[in-house]
């Protein structure tokens, strides 16, 4: 899929400089997945305290075989 993007050179050229694969288009893939894997975890994280449990439940008690 081809895109059409304006971006800052420095930017750029600074991401280009960490990457070892000195490859714009792995740089800005890696960046998206990393982006996306934030993002992810920032809604994981933002259900902390959301979750309701059962105080009295024995998760060991379900792991025994009968």
């Amino acid at each position: 899929m081809t895109h059409s993007l304006n971006l800052d050179e420095s930017l750029i050229q600074e991401a280009l400089a960490l990457d070892e694969q000195q490859n714009l288009e792995s740089v800005i893939e890696t960046a998206l997945r990393e982006y996306i894997q934030r993002r992810q975890r920032r809604k994981i994280v933002e259900l902390f305290g959301t979750i309701d449990y059962e105080e009295s439940y024995d998760y060991k008690a379900q792991r025994q075989t009968p």
